[in-house]
């Protein structure tokens, strides 16, 4: 049964970390605003859209990205207060266990990890529908599409090249289509461009060459234009690889499917699948090294303690973005690059948790 002084740690955590949050939020769209007012008057964004569509858009994306973060901090905080005025060590002379001091400090870090991943997972997702568009909109944004070298399966034995697109007019140039069955090429084409008609909903195929195998026997067809339907459409090429972050976690996963079957699995698109969960369950490793931490007094008192904590937090970010960057070199996969910061930190957190007590 949970007593007063865990009611009151419970408060303190959460007090503590709701008002972290607030702060740092303010303090983000202060800076956010002020880097992109410019683009605001430039493409005379109204007042309306950018409080309603943008940043309270923003808000919860912003506030959800690095949740983990605002934990740790609010834990070395208002732990190191308790430290610095001895209350740690009245709770502990009344026979209370290191372990059973930790409880409070779980429970709070369970509610805040349910509220974190039911977010990442399902809420997120719609409020980030409003801020892409906005950023689509009023905000300067390249896609994130590679623009050369274009290589994808639109059904199967099916695969589409082209050399370039350009996103504006809907234009492929260099594009050639290849045929399989059972393993083996039966048809190839290959056109100087190709270009989507909006009115007819199809794709305009110019100076083109069709090669068909069947056997031993090849014929080929040549023209200068043809209209056709493909399985494919001009928003594939236009969209940002960001795009899946205002996909629920089940889209995201039918996406990622879509995606392979026509050969164009990103990275990225892993790291946010991961990361959604990953990120829910730092905020128990983070919550055990700051208690871990902050316990005890030490010289310097809250100032030292607040110092190596952001410290740490801030290795647990560049780590975290160290190993992404070696899953999109190919060095790690998806998977280890979002959780290895995790499996190394909850190393360094079991043991501060040994010699805590100590």
């Amino acid at each position: 049964m949970l007593k007063v002084i865990d009611y009151y740690i419970i408060r303190k955590f959460l007090g503590t970390f709701f008002f972290a949050l607030g702060l740092i939020i303010l303090v983000s769209i202060i800076f956010d605003f002020s880097e992109r007012v410019d683009d605001f008057i430039e493409k005379s964004a109204p007042m309306h859209a950018i409080i309603f569509d943008y940043y309270l858009n923003f808000i919860p994306y912003f506030a959800n990205l690095f949740s983990f973060l605002f934990v740790f901090i609010a834990v070395i905080f208002f732990t190191s207060n308790l430290s610095t005025h001895s209350e740690i060590k009245a709770i502990l002379s009344t026979g209370v266990s290191y372990h059973r001091f930790m409880l409070p400090y779980f429970i709070s870090a369970l509610l805040i990890a349910v509220i974190t991943f039911v977010m990442a997972h399902y809420l997120i997702p719609y409020a980030n529908v409003g801020r892409l568009n906005f950023e689509d909109k009023y905000i300067k944004k390249t896609y994130g599409t590679p623009p050369r070298n274009i290589h994808k399966q639109i059904a199967p034995g099916v695969f589409i090249y082209m050399e370039s697109y350009n996103s504006r007019s809907d234009f492929g140039s260099k594009f050639s289509m290849e045929r399989y069955e059972n393993g083996k090429l039966v048809s190839k084409l290959m056109a100087d461009y190709i270009q989507y008609d909006s009115i007819n909903k199809s794709w305009r195929i110019r100076n083109y060459w069709i090669r068909k195998i069947n056997g031993m026997k090849e014929t080929v067809v040549t023209g200068v234009s043809m209209d056709t339907t493909l399985n494919m459409w001009p928003k594939e090429f236009k969209q940002r690889s960001n795009v899946v972050e205002a996909m629920t976690t089940p889209a995201l996963k039918r996406f990622i499917h879509r995606e392979l079957i026509r050969g164009h699995g990103d990275v990225y698109y892993y790291i946010e699948l991961y990361r959604r969960t990953a990120s829910a369950f730092a905020v128990f490793i983070l919550t055990l090294i700051g208690v871990t931490l902050s316990c005890q007094p030490i010289r310097g008192g809250r100032g030292m303690h607040i110092g190596f904590g952001i410290a740490l937090s801030f290795s647990y970010i560049l780590f975290m973005r160290m190993s992404q960057e070696f899953a999109r070199a190919g060095d790690l996969t998806p998977w280890l690059a979002v959780w290895l910061p995790n499996f190394v930190y909850i190393i360094i957190g079991g043991i501060l948790y040994r010699l805590a007590p100590k």
